[in-house]
């Protein structure tokens, strides 16, 4: 159960049992359109997000937000961003507006949003040229990300979502009572190890969750960055280093690829690239957080098997401790400095 900021009540048990007719309704109702009995479930963890057509054949995607997940004011936000880098010709998909004229619309306490379908293929290997367009598709979306902040989204700095992500796990009964001491002990340490890292770190407006699942490509047309549910406050290299294939010695070629790409818009500050380890150690922090909240929200989804047990913490423990020696340890060559 989520008791939302109005103080009203949405279960997990309901969002989990949203009816055809019922949503269907919802997309008739936002857009003035009729539709028919297309009604096709897509994969999401954390949203319920269903394919839709209406009677004059457009296809539509309806996401309706989790409950507790993020406010109407966070989601407002990524809708905003989304809007600049439609309006800049930057190949997103943004929200349809509504009939009352906000891109958010909300029905029984449950958030949602239409936007058009936009089919395509993920790509398995990229070539030469595919990095560099990829380097300016996220150059121009950091152009336009560095000029407004997004006050009511997550900062990724270690000091703010790290040290949140942890509160959160000590709270949590998914952590087995005689480890929360070591995971606590291991986390805040490597914690204090990188803080100092970001100091004068620039945070703009990022993707936040930037990996090939979320580039589709069409043939004859641009990549397209999909998915900004996670969109924060971050640095720069917070996009790039989950698409590299490998670290950064074994990927330096691709890397010098996406960043020749990415300078044709904006400078990129080679000094972030220290960052890259640390903020791999975030988000193995920050993954375990969003697999401990899905158990909270319904007590059965498990994105991970074994998530909670006594074996994936004393791995996921190790792990930590291994990332804090590869933090420890690495050092620019070349001219990654």
């Amino acid at each position: 159960m989520q008791q939302q900021e109005d103080g009203t009540v949405t279960t997990e048990e309901s969002f989990g049992q949203l009816t055809p007719e019922w949503v269907l309704g919802l997309v008739e109702e936002g857009l003035g359109v009729r539709c028919n009995n297309l009604f096709r479930p897509l994969n999401s963890y954390i949203n319920r997000v269903f394919e839709v057509e209406t009677v004059d054949r457009h296809r539509l995607v309806i996401k309706l937000y989790r409950p507790g997940r993020w406010s109407g004011e966070a989601i407002a936000e990524e809708h905003r961003f989304l809007g600049e880098l439609a309006a800049a010709e930057i190949p997103v998909v943004a929200p349809l507006p509504l009939l009352s004229g906000t891109t958010l619309g909300r029905r029984d306490h449950l958030h949602y949003a239409l936007f058009p379908k936009c089919g395509g293929r993920s790509v398995d290997e990229f070539t030469e040229e595919q990095w560099l367009q990829l380097g300016r598709l996220l150059g121009r979306v950091h152009q336009v990300g560095a000029m407004a902040g997004a006050d009511r989204r997550v900062t990724m700095l270690p000091q703010r979502a790290t040290r949140e992500q942890l509160r959160y796990l000590a709270d949590s009964p998914v952590v087995p009572k005689d480890l929360q001491g070591v995971l606590q002990k291991t986390v805040l340490a490597i914690i204090d190890e990188i803080t100092p890292l970001f100091a004068g770190a620039e945070c703009i407006r990022i993707h936040g969750d930037c990996h090939f699942s979320n580039l589709i490509h069409r043939p004859g047309e641009s990549l397209f960055l999909i998915d900004f549910d996670d969109m924060a406050m971050g640095p720069a290299v917070q996009d790039m280093w989950m698409l590299l294939p490998g670290d950064l010695d074994a990927a330096g070629y691709e890397l010098e690829l996406l960043l020749e790409g990415y300078e044709t818009f904006r400078p990129f500050p080679r000094r972030s690239l220290r960052l890259v380890e640390p903020l791999r150690a975030m988000r193995f922090v920050h993954y375990m957080a969003w697999c401990a909240h899905q158990v909270a929200g319904d007590g059965l989804t498990r994105a991970v098997e074994g998530f909670g047990s006594r074996e994936y913490w004393q791995r996921e423990i190790a792990d930590l401790v291994d990332q804090q020696q590869r933090i420890a340890a690495w050092r620019p060559s070349g001219n990654l400095a």
